[in-house]
């Protein structure tokens, strides 16, 4: 099925184009679900047998290119369309078209009795299209035709329900931000591209690479190179200083949230990164600035995860945190392991998610947890599976994210230093306390919501199924990527998989001091007793003793005000750059460059024309003694100045 990957890329925009055209003429539910649903659901179909067809080849036939066409020949650049089926462009499908298709399924119970419920599942399978476009292109080219292509999706899915409101505004403005951020890095992977293509003279990534790998270039153009993609990186995966869209983002419909703002969009800055791993290791300054800025990203975003109140929020803000740590691993050269972690969240990150939608469906739209309490009984197949990814989230050992986190928190400290595995392992801790806090303030203690208006109820098993799907996921996926220090050097599947796409990387950054396994082992254990004393902290505080919580609020009132103002960022962008940017469009660019020399030039233009127009007219007067002494004029002017020439 290599040579078929194309399929799914296909299927998805047949199903984008049924929806779109015929959506509104179909309007039976069912159907339209069908059509969304099944058309992923082929894609992973294919992208699976690929995946198993790549398997059975020897490792050195496993990177195989699909060209479609030649999409752009002018000059020395010459763009095909064409497909990559490598091992991490596999690994990416299998995720997007996996758990895709899982919340796809949950949208037809989610979104029942919508209004636009055909444009919903069209604009989904839209994105799917895109998305699919960005992790099997060949050449940088396609890869950012996906990559706007799922921004556009991003602002129509945000969008969605355009005449609501929320705490900041409408859910189109919040839209509008998402796309103009993103814009900011978009710029900045822009400039990569056409520096990529001044330097190597391609934009194909198998040239470009082995270009990369061999040719003798300096430093300095590497770091200008990965430093404008990691700039693109950091907007579509919402790193500092270009993370204030994301969580406005969870305006839009919680599908949307589980699907592009957790498991697949917002990772595609790391697949990028990834993917120019051999880029990034000839840049070894950028890539620990790499490394610092999704560290800083992780713990700014789990702090302010602390105190949310907003179900959806808690969420968001942990998605922030967590692509900090892909990020944190991808810079000190863990290039798998960020990958692992991608696909580790996927499962976790999505069934939070649906979990969440499924809470608030059955909450009457109500997302603030301080009004939850008592779920458990009410929801015991949305609690069992959330009270799964939680455990997976907050790396209790066994479950996915355990083996994902370690990985990463292992690598940070043998090719980073202790101090990036200590602010590490501070995140670890603050991503469990917060986690079981959200956990205990919706499904534990005393029912805190209104009865006489809300009626908690399960979920319909159209939207629990997926739910129980990605819950199993959640508890066995980490078991391919097991340590190293437990199944040896090649125990590892998910490395030994992934291991010939990052060779020329890892070959080039040469890591790995002489660390025992010894370190490691403590190292694991440290963590994971710290991340287990915050589940018991998290646990008693807000399920036995609320009133901990409530007195270190109030001891802490300025800190704690900081941290759900969420450090005033949002305020500080809108006087440092919003506010400036739109006073000095009014001022100068509306007042005076358009009103006064644009308008000026044109005006001033007519107004020259109609004052020589008014003196024209008075000679034009139609009287012809006029016009007979006007020639005699002219004639003895003519005569004048021809003996004055003389």
């Amino acid at each position: 099925m290599i040579n078929y990957i194309y399929l799914t890329v296909l299927f998805p925009l047949a199903g984008f184009l049924i929806n779109g055209i015929f959506g509104s003429k179909i309007k039976n539910e069912k159907i339209i679900g069908i059509i969304g649903s099944g058309s992923i659901g082929l894609a992973f179909v294919v992208t699976l047998s690929a995946f198993f067809e790549t398997l059975g080849l020897p490792e050195e036939n496993r990177s195989n290119v699909v060209e479609l066409f030649t999409w752009l020949s002018v000059g020395g650049l010459d763009i095909k369309f064409a497909y990559l089926v490598d091992q991490l462009s596999l690994t990416m499908s299998l995720i997007v078209t996996g758990v895709g298709f899982l919340i796809h399924v949950y949208s037809i119970g989610y979104m029942h009795g919508d209004k636009s419920f055909w444009r919903f599942f069209a604009y989904l399978n839209l994105f799917i299209f895109a998305m699919m476009n960005l992790v099997l292109g060949d050449n940088f080219v396609v890869l950012f035709l996906g990559w706007e292509g799922v921004g556009l999706c991003s602002y129509l899915l945000i969008g969605f329900w355009y005449d609501r409101k929320f705490e900041k505004g409408t859910t189109a403005e919040a839209a509008k931000k998402a796309f103009v951020v993103n814009r900011i890095g978009d710029f900045g992977f822009l400039l990569g591209m056409f520096l990529i293509y001044y330097t190597f003279g391609s934009l194909n990534f198998k040239e470009v690479f082995t270009k990369a790998a061999s040719f003798p270039i300096s430093e300095a153009t590497f770091g200008l190179i990965a430093i404008f993609l990691f700039i693109g990186a950091a907007g579509k995966s919402a790193q500092i200083p270009l993370f204030v869209w994301l969580p406005d983002a969870m305006a839009g419909p919680t599908p949307v949230s589980a699907l592009i703002h957790a498991a697949t969009m917002v990772t595609a800055g790391v697949y990028m990164v990834s993917r120019a791993a051999i880029i990034f290791a000839s840049a070894p300054t950028v890539m620990m600035v790499v490394a610092i800025i999704g560290l800083l990203t992780a713990v700014m975003a789990a702090s302010i995860g602390l105190v949310q109140n907003d179900i959806k929020k808690v969420l968001a803000y942990s998605t922030v945190s967590q692509l900090g740590y892909m990020f944190l691993a991808a810079g000190v050269g863990a290039f798998s392991a960020s990958i692992f972690h991608v696909m580790t969240h996927a499962f976790f990150k999505a069934l939070l998610f649906l979990g969440a939608g499924s809470v608030i469906h059955g909450m009457h739209e109500e997302q603030n947890i301080q009004k939850y309490g008592g779920l458990k009984k009410y929801m015991p197949k949305t609690y069992a599976t959330f009270f799964v990814a939680t455990l997976a989230i907050a790396g209790v050992p066994g479950l996915s994210g355990f083996f994902s986190k370690d990985e990463i928190l292992w690598n940070a400290y043998a090719n980073g230093g202790f101090i990036l595995w200590l602010v590490g392992v501070v995140t670890a801790m603050m991503t469990a306390f917060y986690m079981f806090r959200l956990l205990s303030l919706t499904f534990y203690g005393e029912e805190r919501f209104d009865h006489h208006h809300v009626h908690p109820h399960e979920s319909p098993a159209v939207m629990t199924t997926p739910l129980i799907i990605l819950a199993v996921l959640s508890l066995i996926g980490g078991y391919i990527g097991m340590p190293k220090i437990f199944v040896g050097e090649n125990g590892n599947l998910f490395e030994h998989w992934l291991e010939p796409v990052y060779a020329p990387a890892l070959e080039k950054l040469a890591l790995y001091g002489s660390h025992s396994h010894f370190e490691e082992i403590l190292l694991m254990v440290v963590s994971v007793v710290l991340a287990l004393s915050a589940i018991y902290f998290a646990l008693q505080v807000y399920t036995k003793k609320p009133q901990i919580a409530e007195n270190t609020s109030k001891k802490f009132k300025g800190l704690y005000n900081l941290l759900l103002n969420k450090y005033f960022v949002d305020e500080v962008y809108e006087a440092a750059v919003v506010q400036p940017i739109q006073k000095g469009s009014e001022k100068v660019l509306w007042k005076f460059a358009d009103s006064f020399v644009i308008d000026g030039i044109v005006n001033g233009a007519a107004k020259v024309v109609d004052v020589g127009s008014a003196f024209i007219r008075k000679i034009q007067n139609g009287i012809a003694q006029f016009y007979a002494v006007v020639m005699m004029l002219g004639i003895a002017l003519v005569l004048l100045w021809v003996i004055l020439s003389l």
